[in-house]
């Protein structure tokens, strides 16, 4: 699943500043060739501090190095806590003027960079290349199937972080007595089953990234734990005494409304703050179709798949409850059912999700009874055949198609799929939690 396309940057050698604000989010500039900073209004970057003078500093750019200078300020210029009148700027350096702090980020970004046709999601998009250069958490907020997993991938990637591994955690697809265990491991005997010590997410994503999807569905139990490992950079495995200390990076995501989940009790204050950091809201797909004719194209070309004009202008007025997900799995459905053909206007009923079909049935004035009828038998194939293909694993299953795993046990049970005769009686291989 795609969340935007990606496009060749000229830009090389890209820089930013970035400060940390006293209410916890943080604010990134883009350094240009050329900047001076200070107190003034009429510096590249003003800096609103009594103790910053008038023309403090200039950050300048020459042979791709980034070179910082002082000009003779009254407070003075420090770089990792050490004065300077002059210093080339590295990754991650730590630049003070008088009391006011930032964070040097730079990225060759002479490869891809995300791109949306949206105003309000580009500038959001904009701060991504200075959020992967940090080591602050990002809280990712928007709808399920709005492309959280691949934005978390493309920051980790994009960071000093991306040669370490990157897991993903699913909060809502593990029950409270699971969920421990695997976020921070357990010891051989703490708990009926636990055979052997086993090394929890934070432990295994050591150097790298941990995404936590779904967050706002952790236990209330649990969220003390994950606020001490963010907090000291350590964790306890379940049965053990000892602490373990870790190096993650924490990404998280969720379509729930963090903030409301405060007021009514049901997500920690002091661990939302802790992850509020770095924020992106991820909008519905229908709040930005100004990107539809280019993702639509963009999973068409992936899959092989040939659109009609006519096909691509009734899918582009779909409700799109699912958001890209479901554009995705739309179109995956064409390249499965109509391989090698153009898709036209009346493949549409068979490819289109439960929902976006009601609403395509009235544009076509299909009869509800038919239309069911073959909804119903596409969709009990695609769950018999991701059955199947995950040995009857009805997490994955879930995860796979875009729908919660309640749901798929309902729809297991209404269409009577049997599942031990689809994966017969062979043992499941047992497969980790997150990849």
């Amino acid at each position: 699943m795609h969340t935007e396309s990606l496009e060749k940057d000229k830009s090389p050698n890209r820089a930013w500043l970035i400060k940390k604000n006293l209410d916890g989010p943080i604010s990134a500039v883009e350094l240009g060739e050329f900047n001076t900073l200070g107190r003034d209004p009429g510096n590249s970057i003003a800096i609103e501090s009594p103790y910053v003078s008038s023309r403090h500093a200039r950050i300048e750019k020459k042979q791709n190095r980034w070179i910082l200078r002082d000009f003779q300020s009254r407070n003075g210029c420090f770089v990792n806590d050490v004065e300077v009148k002059e210093a080339i700027l590295m990754p991650q350096d730590r630049i003070r003027l008088a009391q006011s702090e930032y964070l040097f980020a730079q990225k060759d970004d002479s490869g891809f960079k995300l791109k949306s046709k949206n105003k309000e999601w580009q500038e959001q998009l904009d701060l991504m290349p200075a959020f992967a250069q940090t080591d602050f958490p990002v809280l990712m907020t928007g709808p399920s199937g709005s492309g959280k997993d691949i934005l978390a991938n493309w920051i980790h990637q994009n960071s000093r972080r991306s040669h370490h591994p990157i897991l993903s955690i699913n909060c809502s697809a593990l029950s409270e007595s699971l969920i421990e265990s695997e976020l921070f491991g357990h010891i051989k005997g703490s708990f009926t089953g636990a055979a052997q010590d086993r090394k929890g997410a934070f432990e295994s994503a050591s150097g790298g990234t941990l995404f936590l999807d779904e967050i706002g569905d952790l236990p209330l139990s649990l969220q003390p734990k994950l606020l001490r490992a963010l907090e000291n950079q350590e964790i306890k495995p379940v049965g053990s005494d000892q602490t373990k200390k870790i190096n993650v990076r924490l990404v998280a995501g969720t379509h729930q409304n963090l903030e409301s989940y405060v007021s009514q009790g049901k997500f920690r204050s002091d661990l939302f703050f802790r992850l509020n950091v770095c924020r992106v809201r991820l909008p519905k797909l229908i709040d930005r179709m100004e990107d539809f004719d280019t993702l639509a194209y963009q999973f068409a070309k992936d899959l092989r798949v040939r659109l009609s004009f006519e096909a691509l202008s009734i899918l582009k007025n779909q409700p799109w409850p699912g958001n890209i997900r479901e554009l995705k799995n739309c179109i995956s459905r064409a390249s499965a059912y109509f391989p090698g053909e153009e898709i036209r206007k009346q493949h549409l009923d068979r490819i289109l999700d439960d929902l976006s079909s009601l609403h395509f049935e009235k544009m076509v004035n299909l009869p509800s009874n038919e239309n069911g009828n073959l909804i119903s038998r596409i969709e009990k194939d695609l769950i018999v055949e991701k059955l199947i293909h995950h040995e009857g694993n009805q997490r994955r299953v879930s995860e796979e198609i875009g729908i919660p795993r309640s749901t798929l046990n309902d729809k297991i049970k209404r269409y009577r799929i049997n599942i031990r005769d689809l994966v017969g009686n062979k043992p499941r291989i047992r497969r980790a939690s997150f990849s």
